[in-house]
């Protein structure tokens, strides 16, 4: 029994959980652990079950596998809470290392494999255990759908309602500065309260099949958007936000500048475009 520790409120938790599912385990159905109120949404789930972040110590799993958060949200998942006999396998993404090392606790996991699914800190890197190689996500089949007219800006957030706003607010302002009128469309499980009469919304899920049609793709700068955006890195736009253990803001500087060096490395590159 594969078994997936991915405690988190958002969606990140459950998209990542399920790239890796089906990148290493070819969809294998496994059982996800976690209280986020998407999981409820079989689009997002999949051909995997849901059970509480509590069940754990009620299941017998043969891999245990612990995203982004190597003692949990709260530093509560302890190397006594594993069944003797589990190869354990942690994946590591960005984190504000610093402030959750204080989580850790006394007995943690030693993990048998580690997977780098981005890069992270010495210090971070520095605390890792068990066999480790880097890791390049691949999600499941998305199900096509209709190109979007010219003139489309993408926005894509799962919320809170604030932050949605926030991004099409930047939205509007990167428009003003390219002296462009985009139509645009959010992407998100519901609208916001109060959305305005010009934003058109939309429950896609997954919407990477958007991507290639839009003239921009506005996110902000989690995990999950920036890697899936890469391909279409040039007309990405991220406004980060603060987490808690999360580094948007290292994440999106890193992006652009991985740009930055694919652009100048091109032929015909304008240094002062």
């Amino acid at each position: 029994m594969i078994v997936c520790y991915a405690q988190g409120g958002g969606l990140g938790h459950l998209t990542r959980i399920r790239a890796y599912l089906h990148t290493v385990h070819a969809d294998e159905p496994a059982t996800i652990l976690s209280t986020s109120p998407f999981a409820a949404d079989p689009r997002i789930l999949g051909p995997h079950r849901l059970l509480p972040a509590a069940a754990l110590g009620d299941l017998r799993p043969s891999v245990l596998v612990v995203d982004a958060f190597p003692a949990g949200l709260s530093g509560d998942l302890t190397a006594d809470r594993i069944p003797a006999g589990t190869t354990t396998v942690h994946l590591a993404r960005l984190l504000r290392w610093d402030a959750y090392r204080p989580l850790l606790p006394a007995n943690p996991i030693r993990f048998d494999r580690t997977w780098l699914i981005e890069d992270l800190a010495p210090a971070h890197r520095a605390s890792l255990t068990g066999a480790i190689a880097p890791l390049t996500l691949v999600d499941p089949p998305a199900p096509a759908l209709p190109a979007l007219p010219p003139g489309s800006w993408l926005v894509l957030h799962s919320g809170p309602a604030s932050e949605i706003n926030d991004l099409l607010s930047y939205a509007r302002d990167c428009a003003a500065a390219e002296n462009a009128h985009p139509r645009l469309i959010l992407v998100s499980p519901q609208p916001p309260p109060g959305l305005p009469a010009d934003v058109e919304h939309v429950d896609a899920y997954p919407a990477r099949s958007l991507f290639a049609s839009a003239d921009r793709i506005v996110t902000a700068a989690g995990f999950n958007a920036v890697r899936q955006t890469g391909p279409w890195r040039a007309k990405h736009l991220m406004l980060p936000f603060p987490r808690r253990w999360d580094d948007q803001f290292a994440r999106a500087a890193l992006a652009r500048a991985a740009h930055a060096r694919s652009a100048h490395a091109r032929p015909g590159y304008d240094a002062g475009r």
